[in-house]
């Protein structure tokens, strides 16, 4: 089944204890929160007392992206303040086994994002520890960009590996995911939807979900 995790990014950030409680009460599967130090992509957004003010307002498991340099600094506290799954950058790892195992250690779900340009090859090592690998369809830094298409090549030459190797594997995708582009993914072998504008742009949010999964099926 394919889950849709909406993008705190693109939630307004002046009330977003009420943006969270309204996807999750219009069906979301579970929350992305994409974190940005300033020195791995330029922006800079949430941290951990964030998190732990917004799990206060919502049962969803989140998903914590950490776009952020040196991670394993700061694995054990956006662990403590609630996130169910830490995806870290194979990019910003110096020792990307030993992180995983960190991550692994702590009760959370791993998970390694890839950014275009990076090849699977990096995951030949680590694959069999992960519960999850987020292949970026846009560069990181951003919301609101255009979807790259070479995502969907790379989501499904992982999905084959994922199968050749007896994985049982989440595959997640963020960058430029709408009804037009999550049916390309979706058959590729994506089933973790990460979606922003697509849902928070949207005045009625349950009809954007349902828009996302309604296309998802089509694939």
């Amino acid at each position: 089944m394919v889950k849709i995790a909406p993008s705190l990014l693109s939630a307004d950030f002046s009330r977003l204890a009420e943006e969270v409680r309204r996807v999750e009460e219009a069906g979301a599967d579970l929350l992305h929160m994409d974190v940005m130090d300033g020195r791995f992509v330029p922006n800079i957004t949430f941290g951990p007392l964030v998190l732990e003010a917004l799990k206060a307002h919502t049962r969803l498991e989140m998903d914590v992206h950490l776009m952020i340099v040196e991670p394993e600094r700061y694995l054990a506290d956006f662990r403590q303040a609630g996130a169910a799954t830490l995806t870290v950058h194979a990019e910003a790892c110096a020792h990307l086994h030993r992180v995983v195992h960190q991550i692994k250690e702590l009760g959370a779900r791993a998970g390694v994002a890839l950014n275009p340009h990076t090849p699977l090859d990096v995951l030949d090592y680590v694959l069999g520890d992960l519960d999850q690998v987020l292949i970026m369809s846009v560069n990181p830094g951003f919301g609101g960009q255009r979807f790259i298409p070479a995502a969907v090549e790379k989501i499904r030459a992982l999905r084959n590996r994922a199968a050749e190797a007896g994985l049982r594997l989440d595959i997640e995708v963020d960058g430029g995911i709408n009804p037009e582009t999550a049916p390309l993914v979706t058959k590729a072998g994506a089933n973790l939807l990460v979606a922003g504008s697509a849902v928070f742009g949207q005045r009625d949010v349950a009809e954007a979900m349902a828009a996302l999964r309604r296309a998802a099926a089509n694939a």
